[in-house]
C-alpha cells in the first residue's frame, strides 16, 4: 500500500488500478471507505478507462473492425507506475502497450493524480494523446463509501442529500446497458434515504442531474462525506445486493444504449481528444 497523509486523514492506495483503498481520519481512524469484503464486491475504487459500463455484446466498431472490451474496460486491472510528488499528493501513470492496442487501438496517456488537503482528497484523471489521429475514450470514478461509518446505525439512517434537485430522474439497466425506461424519486428537501433493495436491479444511471455536490450524511451522529464534482455529464449511485456501502460515481461517458449501434465514434457520451491535446476532470470528497 502507498499513502499520503496529513494532520487530518491518511489515504492508501494500489499501484493495480491505481486504486483509492482507504480514507481514514488521522486521529480517529475513522474509516471512510468501504472494506472491499470480496463476499459482496472485493473492488475499493476502480478507475473506469477506456470505457464505462458494458459495450453491447462486449463489443465495439472503430474503422470497420471488431474490438471486445469487458465492463469498465482495462485499466482497473493493470499495473500503473507510480511517483510521490511530496507527502501530500502521488502521480499514477498508465500509457498504452502491446496488449492494449489489441483491444483499443489508440495511443494515450492516462494520469490519476491524488492529493490531500485539510480533510478533502482529490482525484484528477488526466488523458493526454501523443498519437497524430484523435483518441476516443471515456472515463470515470467508481469509489465505494462505507454506509454505516465506524458499524454504527444501520444502512436505512443514512441519506445522502443532493445539493440542487428536488427529483431525481434515473435510467434503468437492462442486461448491463442502459435502457429507455426511466423512474422519477422526489426528494425530501434533496434526501434520498438509503435503502438495500434500491439496488436490487443494478445502478441508478443519471443523464441529468442539476446537483454537482453529494453528500452522505446519517441521522445518528455528524460524521460523513461531501462528495463535490463538476463537468461529469453522467453520473451512477449503486450498490452490491444486501452490502454496506454506496458508490457515488461521477461519468465522463456511459454504458452502451440497449439500441446502440455499437460504433465507436457514434457512442453516447465519448470524449475525443486531438492529437497532443490534454483533457482532465476532478472529483473530491471531504469527510468529517
Amino acid at each position: 500500500m502507498i499513502s499520503i497523509t496529513n494532520e487530518h486523514i491518511v489515504a492508501s492506495f494500489s499501484a493495480k488500478g491505481a486504486e483509492l483503498q482507504s480514507i481514514k481520519g488521522t486521529h480517529s481512524e475513522t474509516e471512510f471507505l468501504w472494506s472491499g469484503d470480496a463476499q459482496f464486491w472485493g473492488k475499493f475504487s476502480p478507475v473506469l478507462f477506456p470505457i464505462i459500463g458494458a459495450l453491447k455484446d462486449e463489443t465495439y466498431i472503430f474503422e470497420g473492425k471488431s474490438y471486445k472490451l469487458p465492463r469498465h474496460g482495462f485499466a482497473r486491472d493493470m499495473e500503473f507506475n507510480f511517483e510521490e510528488i511530496n507527502e501530500h499528493e502521488i502521480l499514477f501513470t498508465l500509457t498504452h502497450n502491446e496488449e492494449t492496442l489489441k483491444v483499443y487501438p489508440f495511443e494515450f496517456r492516462l494520469n490519476l493524480r491524488y492529493k490531500i488537503h485539510g480533510s478533502s482528497l482529490c482525484c484528477t484523471y488526466e488523458v493526454y494523446n501523443p498519437a497524430e489521429k484523435d483518441l476516443l475514450f471515456s472515463v470515470g470514478g467508481h469509489p465505494a463509501f462505507a454506509a454505516p461509518l465506524n458499524k454504527q446505525g444501520d444502512y436505512t439512517d443514512y441519506y445522502l442529500q443532493f445539493n440542487k434537485d428536488e427529483e431525481i430522474t434515473y435510467h434503468h439497466i437492462l442486461d448491463n446497458l442502459i435502457s429507455e425506461k426511466t423512474s422519477s424519486i422526489k426528494l425530501d428537501k434533496g434526501k434520498l434515504y438509503l435503502k438495500h433493495e434500491m439496488f436490487y436491479e443494478d445502478a441508478l444511471v443519471f443523464k441529468n442531474l442539476k446537483s454537482d455536490s453529494i453528500s452522505l450524511l446519517n441521522d445518528k451522529n455528524y460524521n460523513g462525506l461531501d462528495f463535490n464534482f463538476k463537468d461529469f455529464p453522467y453520473y451512477g449511485i449503486w450498490a452490491a445486493k444486501d452490502a454496506d456501502f454506496v458508490c457515488l460515481e461521477p461519468w465522463c461517458g456511459i454504458a452502451d444504449g440497449t439500441h446502440h449501434n455499437q460504433n465507436l465514434l457514434e457512442k453516447e457520451g465519448i470524449n475525443v481528444l486531438a492529437s497532443n491535446g490534454t483533457w482532465e476532470r476532478t472529483w473530491q470528497v471531504t469527510c468529517f
